[in-house]
């Protein structure tokens, strides 16, 4: 008796290619189900990462006119809620880290005066421009 009959025995199992086939058509199907509703969640996760920014963003805002009397100017931007832009007062660093993209990668847009209000702080969505909807929907302060 040989080595391969005394640890297998003598009729060998495995699988047939048939069965492997099958079992990567399954598995090929689930992915098709699962995948499209995985990548809708990841737009919806990354749209409200963006409303929760925006919302941490204006909380840091206010926070700088209270201590300052004024928001920062366009030009000073959201850097000045890290770093000290020379105003009068301040009292930061009003952020635990540096100002962030928006999910997209982006960088998040400020304006001071804004048109809606004191300052207008909003991202463009996915497709980094005005309008849109869906992921591509505008996420803004005033809203």
């Amino acid at each position: 008796m040989s080595n391969k009959e005394r640890l297998f025995g003598n009729d060998e199992k495995g699988f047939t290619l048939i069965e492997l086939l099958v079992v990567i058509v399954i598995l090929g199907l689930l992915a098709g189900i699962v995948l499209p509703k995985y990548m809708a969640r990841e737009k919806k996760g990354r749209m409200a990462a963006a409303r929760t920014q925006v919302e941490l963003l204006g909380h840091a805002l206010d926070q700088f006119r209270l201590d300052t009397g004024r928001y920062p100017t366009t030009s000073e931007g959201l850097n000045s809620l890290v770093t000290n832009p020379g105003a009068e007062g301040w009292d930061g660093s009003y952020l635990k880290k540096a100002v962030p993209n928006d999910p997209w990668g982006k960088p998040y847009v400020y304006q001071s005066p804004g048109q809606h209000s004191d300052y207008d702080l909003y991202s463009y969505g996915a497709d980094g421009a005005a309008g849109g909807e869906g992921e591509n929907k505008d996420i803004a302060s005033w809203e």
